[in-house]
């Protein structure tokens, strides 16, 4: 069963403004699935297979010609020496559009040849894991919010609900560690790294602090950067960006660390249930990172350039998520309850009034609006965008 994703009406786009579009996103995140349900007109060939592989390694222009364009290349990232060989196939016939689409699942193999070969050629997106507005369940009830929560996004839950979460998460876990991590580099211990990774989810929704994860796991900071690096570029984190009127200083501060699927991150601490999930110490930080991905995945495919990013003053001022997006700023306060007060809303009014920003929201599990100052309002989660509906 095939779920249409809210991307394809800007790749389709892309594709006839472009002669080459690249979509990057995690393993199982609905790529290869997406691309060949919505281009019924393209061959397909994956570079999973290691034969194609091969050929394309040998003979990149054999290969080219024997998977004449349109053509869907899968996991690009095994092969991109081929990348200058598209360009120059490319530049022979630069009026003629859509005729490549590449994927890749490990971004920082990719993007260093896609930049230098196919620059002004190109449009990049990401996909990721389903969004609430894709599969479309209801949002207000909380039971299965908690449970989808729990389960997470990859598309085989929803394509095939018999599917056992923790199963499959469990096997996707292992086939990461074991083939991801081994092709992009070197890991000389992948129990540590492991070991690391799990260190990780407690950290969820808060600032990274390098020092102090390197110490507890025993690895040099270099050697922690470099694991960050991987797990970024695989999708399997999700760095959020500190908000500074300094934009030199937004690069240098520290980020808050979130994963990309709370299903994968529920599974690595642990939590099974819905009442598990409840009773953890984790629920609020485990809830903010759902809502700061599905703000993400929303922007993925809307139009425009927005940014996103927290804020977090020496004066504990702290602003859970800031969406810029046509020279509109609006701050947003995570919480994960029903139960909505005032003070829920102070930092959101420290941040208007030394901002000038014209509207906040505090984000909740309530259904009701309501106004808690002059243009900041409670509002159920699932309208994270409200703001932006008119851009």
């Amino acid at each position: 069963m095939y779920i249409h994703r809210k991307i394809e009406k800007l790749l389709l786009e892309a594709l006839a403004q472009f002669p080459v579009c690249l979509l990057t996103g995690a393993r199982q995140a609905g790529k290869s699935t997406l691309l060949q349900n919505l281009l019924k007109d393209h061959k397909y060939v994956s570079f999973d297979d290691p034969m194609l592989r091969k050929m394309a390694k040998e003979d990149p222009k054999l290969f080219l010609s024997t998977y004449s364009p349109p053509v869907i290349i899968d996991e690009i990232q095994y092969v991109p020496e081929i990348l200058s060989y598209i360009k120059m196939d490319v530049d022979a016939k630069r009026r003629e559009y859509g005729r490549y689409v590449l994927t890749g699942s490990q971004t920082f193999q990719i993007m260093q040849g896609v930049t230098e070969s196919l620059a002004g050629r190109v449009a990049i997106f990401n996909l990721y894991p389903f969004s609430f507005e894709e599969i479309n369940i209801d949002v207000f009830d909380d039971n299965l919010v908690f449970q989808t929560c729990l389960k997470g996004f990859y598309p085989e839950f929803y394509s095939n609900p018999k599917i056992d979460p923790s199963l499959w998460l469990s096997s996707y876990f292992a086939t990461y560690i074991e083939r991801d991590i081994r092709n992009i580099r070197a890991v000389a211990d992948l129990s540590k790294f492991q070991t690391f990774l799990n260190l990780l989810t407690t950290r969820a929704g808060q600032i990274l602090n390098l020092s102090a994860i390197s110490k507890e796991c025993g690895i040099s900071q270099p050697t922690c950067k470099s694991w960050l690096s991987i797990l970024e570029s695989t999708y399997i984190i999700y760095l959020l960006k500190p908000y500074h009127n300094n934009r030199k200083k937004r690069l240098i501060k520290s980020p808050k660390l979130y994963f990309v699927d709370t299903g994968l991150l529920c599974y690595l601490l642990g939590i099974d249930t819905t009442n598990r999930l409840l009773r953890a110490s984790e629920r609020g930080a485990i809830f903010e990172n759902m809502i700061i991905m599905e703000t993400i995945k929303r922007l993925s495919y809307q139009k425009g350039k927005a940014t996103c990013y927290f804020y977090r003053t020496q004066n504990g001022v702290e602003i859970d998520l800031i969406v810029e997006k046509s020279n509109e700023m609006v701050p947003y306060e995570i919480k994960f309850s029903k139960t909505i007060s005032k003070d829920m809303a102070k930092s959101l009014k420290l941040f208007q009034i030394d901002h000038k920003v014209k509207n906040g929201y505090v984000l909740s599990l309530n259904k009701e609006k309501l106004v808690l100052y002059k243009n900041i309002e409670a509002i159920h989660f699932s309208k994270v965008l409200k703001a932006f509906e008119n851009f």
